[in-house]
């Protein structure tokens, strides 16, 4: 009896959207910091600290 294909889980589904949003953090940040928060294997937090620079 053949076996129907997986569905794909979630986890899959929402990955671009994590995946741009820290890239687009990326681009725009001159100084700072991005940090990831982890729970369970999963992205669910991204907290950004830009610091300003004064010559």
């Amino acid at each position: 009896m053949p076996v129907p294909p997986a569905k794909p889980d979630n986890g899959a589904l929402r990955a671009p959207l994590p995946l741009s949003t820290i890239s687009d953090a990326i681009s725009r940040l001159r100084y700072g910091a991005i940090t990831l928060t982890v729970h369970d294997g999963k992205l669910v937090q991204m907290d950004v600290t830009e610091r300003q620079r004064f010559s």
